[in-house]
């Protein structure tokens, strides 16, 4: 979707051009590679046995931002074969001190961006977008489908919603929330825990963005990675945090 004109104030009209043509020029990357190779190296990797269990696998990503991103580039990488972005937000160059983004992709929708870039690591994951904010109203029908929703906001008001709804609404489903990853304390102080049967929270519980110690790329993807390893062992059967 092209950048809308005056999106970006800060960029000059030739920069928010160059920046679009960047964004459509990027190769078809099912010409780089087959699906085969691409299943033959995770199969190197993984085994055939544990590659059908993540190729089957259904997750929901909540906000595509520096958890969500980072997230959904873990789980496309050892080829989870359904992944749903929803988000609706635009990337701005404030994200890309800790998202997965590029230059490229300021002023367009994250979900978009991020089904490009996942694709150019592996094309052949299933990726589906939804372009829209989530409400109480919209929970079930946004990831009613999912084996897996991942909570990944970085606006505590919007993770509650979305807990409660999730817990309220879709009880069977398992959700891997997180909190409290700012700043760059030890990455010690960050646990995976269980908080019931379908819920896992990932992070130090705690944390809060400060002038000086803000969300940054490492420790947020620690957690999001920690997201990313639970939902992982969930796949794959592993139920204890």
């Amino acid at each position: 979707m092209p950048i809308p004109a005056g999106f970006t104030p800060s960029a000059t009209e030739t920069q928010t051009a160059a920046r679009q043509a960047a964004f459509d020029a990027v190769p078809d990357p099912t010409t780089l590679v087959s699906r085969h190779e691409i299943r033959d190296a995770l199969i190197e990797r993984h085994t055939a046995a544990v590659q059908d269990k993540l190729d089957a696998a259904h997750v929901a990503i909540a906000g595509c931002g520096g958890l969500g991103s980072t997230v959904a580039v873990a789980l496309t990488r050892i080829g989870v074969g359904h992944l749903h972005l929803v988000d609706f937000d635009r990337v701005d160059m404030t994200n890309l001190n800790r998202q997965q983004y590029f230059l490229k992709d300021v002023g367009q929708y994250k979900t978009e961006a991020l089904k490009a870039n996942l694709a150019q690591i592996n094309p052949f994951v299933d990726v589906r977008i939804d372009t829209v904010k989530v409400t109480d109203d919209n929970v079930v029908d946004l990831f009613g489908d999912a084996d897996i929703i991942c909570e990944a906001f970085d606006v505590p008001e919007n993770k509650t919603l979305l807990v409660n709804a999730v817990l309220e609404q879709l009880p069977n489903t398992r959700l891997v929330s997180a909190s409290g990853m700012a700043g760059f304390r030890s990455s010690n102080l960050i646990s995976t825990r269980r908080v019931s049967k379908n819920f896992y929270f990932c992070g130090d519980g705690e944390t809060a963005p400060k002038p000086g110690a803000g969300l940054m790329a490492p420790r947020v993807g620690v957690v999001a990675c920690s997201e990313a390893n639970m939902i992982t062992r969930l796949i794959l059967g592993e139920e204890d945090a």
